[in-house]
């Protein structure tokens, strides 16, 4: 299955790190850290990548509720049912701010390890598949 990562570029630590984790459970992430290279169309490959993506993780920091990458990145995976019941608010750092809709899917809260939100995710989309 593929996940699309959305977060703010300081949050990129976190996000690598889950990353992997869920990649050696056997989940193919599109991190646009990774993905997108120098000189590429950034909109016309981060576009196909939400089209191809069953799940979207979004981690949620100050910085990522006030970018409008995220927030576009959000809106997307909100109104395309081929995400419907896999959208994850991860909280990586306290912020005001949270849309509402990522509130009412459920926020899963980090203890610092991305491991733990790894196998929380992993087996939601156990579930949902």
């Amino acid at each position: 299955m593929k996940v699309f990562l959305s977060y703010a570029a300081p949050d990129r630590e976190f996000a690598q790190k889950l990353a992997s984790d869920l990649g050696r459970r056997g989940y193919n992430v599109w991190d646009p850290e990774t993905e997108l290279l120098p000189g590429e169309n950034y909109g016309l490959k981060l576009g196909k990548a939400l089209k191809d993506s069953q799940a979207m993780i979004v981690l949620l920091s100050p910085d990522a509720v006030k970018s409008a990458s995220v927030t576009r990145e959000i809106e997307y995976a909100i109104t395309n049912r081929s995400y419907e019941g896999r959208v994850f608010p991860v909280l990586i750092r306290p912020t005001d701010g949270i849309p509402w809709i990522l509130r009412k899917l459920g926020i899963l809260h980090t203890d610092g390890r991305a491991q733990t939100v790894s196998r929380r995710i992993a087996n939601a989309l156990k579930r949902a598949a």
